[in-house]
This record gives structure tokens, sequence and C-alpha cells, in this order.
């Protein structure tokens, strides 16, 4: 009788943490990463390289979305490394979809401001879709310049 309570036991637990699991969020990495570096001269014949990166972390239940950013930091002279500094981390954003189901998401970013971004440090494109009904949402998210980020999603119509 013993031995079949702790199976039963055993069972029970097993299937507790099946549904505990296939009830967890997923996350995926966007495929989109890219590199962006950029090089100055300081007084002294220094020279400073910055390079950033970014990629998106993405709940593909819930649609929720984190921006992710790295940033290395070089300073040398002619003959050696003087300082290396990094930096990152992760912002959380708003989901995409108010339903949870199970969605794909990719995200690209403009260039760095000298190059195609008009307000401060560009913006950002992000696009979900619905992996279980025919339904895709584009977003485009760009700095105003003036503290607030300005955001539209649009939902794509199927002809």
């Amino acid at each position: 009788m013993n031995s079949v309570l702790k199976t039963c036991f055993v069972v029970a637990l097993s299937l507790a943490t099946l549904v505990g699991a296939a009830q967890a969020d997923e996350f995926k990495l966007s495929n989109n990463q890219r590199i962006s570096c950029s090089r100055g001269l300081s007084a002294g014949k220094l020279n400073t390289a910055t390079c950033k990166s970014y990629a998106y972390l993405f709940n593909v239940k819930t649609s929720e979305y984190f921006r992710c950013q790295v940033t290395l930091a070089l300073t040398r002279d002619n003959k050696e490394v003087i300082n290396v500094q990094s930096d990152g981390g992760c912002t959380r954003k708003p989901r995409v979809f108010e339903a949870d189901s199970n969605y794909s998401f990719d995200a690209t970013e403009t260039e760095p401001p000298n190059t195609n971004a008009f307000f401060g440090s560009g913006g950002y494109a992000i696009w979900a879709s619905d992996n279980t009904a025919q339904k895709v949402r584009g977003c485009i998210i760009i700095s105003s310049g003036l503290g607030s980020d300005i955001s539209k999603c649009l939902d794509m119509t199927f002809q």
C-alpha cells in the first residue's frame, strides 16, 4: 500500500511539473542584432572607440518584449590600451498584442543619429505575428527629441 501511495505521489508530482512547464512563458531572442562603432580623437593623441549592439528578447506567449543593449568603450594611445568600459542591460517594453497566444517576433533599429535618424537617437521597428492565426502587427517607435518616444502600431490587412 505504501509503494502504491508513493507511485501515485510521483505521478501527481510529474503531472504538476509538466502542466507548470507547459504554462511557463517562453522567451526568444530576435534574429536581427546589429553593432555600430564610432571613433573619436581626444586631446593628447588619445583614440576612443565606442561600440554598441542591441537585441530584443521576446515573450512568445504574452508578446511583451525587452530591448537589450551592450556598450564597450576603448581608449588608447599609440602604445597601449588605457581604459576599457562596458555597460548594458535590458529595458521592459509593453505588449504588442493584448491577449496571450503563441507569437513570433523580430525587430530592427535605425542607424546612429549621424545617418538617417532625424530625431534624437532614432528609433526602431517591431514586427510580431500570431502563430495561431493570420495576424501581423507592425510598430514603429521613434524618439521625439522631447523626452518621450512616439509609438504607433498597425494591424496588417491581407488581400
